[in-house]
């Protein structure tokens, strides 16, 4: 099973993964996860500085920052997204969440193959807030957005499940994995399909010769599934997923 810590500043625990992100988030007791999302994607400089404003004005820390949503122009070569990554965790780093390496947060980053934004953007963000211990029976959940390369060493090209085949026999096996990858993470944590409200899709590709028995039949879509028409964020990759459980959500 994955090996998870908890983030005591903000109140949640995560699966540990790369520097960049974390592979989920949930919740710890007596704090619940909310969701903002910009009614338009916001350019990342000055979402960090409106998700400073949200939480200054409800009085949370900025370590309560826990999860959040990005829409980039078009995916990176493997040198561009970790040059991105670095820049973006130096604001974790300011607020005291990214340290040693080590990022609680969970993330998703695609992009939207029409309209995309100019530039990285912030499409959402999470965060916890303190709660009555069993005041609500709705799980408080993110798991960060996977696509069909397993974590370890070696390029992206090396570790892509099916590099550069786009057959629905290799778009199936590419899901099938990243399915995996959501319940791997989801049990890290205590969690499941029927706890989820939330399950997305991200990829251009067909989805319909594999949705019933690869996606509804094992419960991921049991509260429905938004697809989403964008590519992961690295070159190469076709098929991304994350999932979310959370009681309370705006649009600002």
């Amino acid at each position: 099973m994955a090996e998870t810590a908890i983030f005591a500043p903000g109140g949640y625990r995560y699966v540990r993964g790369p520097f960049q992100y974390s592979g989920g988030v949930a919740a710890e007791p007596g704090f619940a996860i909310e969701r903002v999302r910009f009614s338009t994607p916001v350019p990342v400089a000055k979402g960090f500085d409106l998700v400073e404003r949200h939480l200054t004005a409800i009085g949370r820390s900025f370590t309560s920052f826990c999860a959040c949503e990005l829409r980039s122009p078009a995916p990176f070569t493997e040198q561009g997204f970790i040059d991105f990554n670095r820049l973006y965790v130096g604001t974790l780093e300011r607020w005291g969440i990214f340290k040693n390496d080590e990022n609680p947060v969970a993330r998703s980053n695609v992009c939207p193959e029409i309209n995309p934004p100019p530039e990285p953007s912030f499409e959402a963000f999470s965060y916890t807030v303190p709660v009555d211990t069993g005041a609500s029976s709705v799980k408080s959940f993110v798991i960060a957005g996977s696509a069909e390369s397993p974590e370890g060493p070696g390029t992206y090209e090396e570790r892509i499940i099916r590099y550069g085949d786009t057959s629905p026999d290799a778009l199936r096996e590419k899901a099938h994995y990243v399915l995996g990858a959501m319940e791997a993470r989801m049990a890290a944590l205590g969690v499941g399909w029927a706890d989820a409200n939330a399950t997305q899709v991200y990829t251009v590709h067909d989805l319909h010769p594999f949705l019933a028995d690869e996606i509804v039949a094992r419960g991921a879509a049991r509260a429905g599934l938004t697809w989403y028409y964008a590519r992961p964020p690295v070159k190469g990759l076709e098929y991304e997923m994350d999932v979310r459980s959370i009681p309370v959500q705006r649009v600002i």
